[in-house]
């Protein structure tokens, strides 16, 4: 599985391409010749920031069932089909949510859940999975999906990358002036070059900096969706189980799109810091030391 969940890339697109759609509209008004109007300066941050990561949630849904090629199951037309509804009908009772869309898709062992609200959200399971597990196992990755709904966590996830586009903008176009003026001694009224390119290699440094931050969030939202199966379960045995298969398995990767909604990925090395899953061996311990 990709390391870094497109949900990231693609907001941060979509702050580049609000940012140029602005400048062209003329709406940043914070260049001045006085200098940085830092009030203006923070409303616009605001509001490029987050409208990118709002959108990319409301897109979420469909954007997943679109990369994935899944198929929502309206009619169960096996036994299989028919449990897999009804293990999910049990689970978001118990959790207290309403029925979210159950869909299956063609791939190697894996699943996810995504949409911008609780009742009215997806869960998708691999056919490799359900080919590959036990019903015990497959149904703790439900529960691990479950509770990733329950806990909100694509609304935080959502919020969180907004906070830090805003400080990603905003703190890039303070800095970038700073060196146009200071360092650069640029005294015109307008910015000069050394502004648009500092402002642009931050943009991307700040932003890969950002991109650290929310992969550490999702590592631990991943720790609680492990709990969060036990604790709907009764056991974390079947989560730990089912954890441990995946380890002995080739998981594919999903589509960047929806990577970080994945139940397994392959963090490791120098590339740890960006992973948005934990490894197999930490996530199993933390069963195992709840008493599971």
């Amino acid at each position: 599985m990709k390391r870094i969940a497109l949900f990231v890339l693609t907001n941060l697109a979509i702050v580049v391409l609000l940012g140029v759609v602005t400048s062209v509209l003329g709406v940043n008004r914070f260049l001045t010749a006085r200098g940085l109007d830092l009030g203006t300066l923070l409303a616009f941050a605001l509001v490029v920031g987050f409208v990118g990561s709002f959108f990319s949630l409301l897109i979420s849904k469909p954007l997943a069932k679109w990369s994935t090629g899944a198929r929502v199951i309206g009619q169960p037309q096996t036994a299989l089909e028919s449990w897999l509804v009804e293990t999910v009908r049990k689970l978001t009772t118990q959790a207290g949510l309403q029925m979210p869309q159950v869909a299956i898709y063609e791939g190697e062992p894996n699943a996810f859940a995504t949409g911008a609200f609780k009742n009215s959200a997806l869960v998708a399971v691999s056919t490799g999975l359900l080919q590959t597990m036990s019903r015990e196992e497959v149904e703790a990755v439900l529960g691990h999906e479950v509770s990733h709904i329950s806990n909100g966590d694509m609304v935080t996830m959502t919020l969180l990358q907004g906070v830090i586009n805003t400080f990603v903008i905003f703190l890039s176009r303070v800095i970038g002036y700073v060196i146009d003026r200071v360092i650069l001694r640029n005294e015109d009224d307008a910015p000069g070059m050394g502004y648009y390119v500092s402002v642009l290699v931050l943009d991307l440094a700040l932003g890969l900096l950002g991109s650290i931050i929310v992969a550490w969030f999702s590592r631990q939202r991943e720790f609680r969706a492990d709990a969060g199966s036990a604790r709907l379960l009764g056991s974390g045995r079947p989560m730990i189980n089912a954890l441990a298969r995946l380890g002995g398995l080739e998981s594919a990767d999903l589509p960047k799109a929806i990577s970080a909604m994945g139940i397994s990925g392959r963090p490791g090395g120098a590339f740890s810091l960006m992973a948005s899953h934990p490894p197999i061996e930490d996530r199993i311990r933390a069963l195992q030391a709840l008493g599971a």
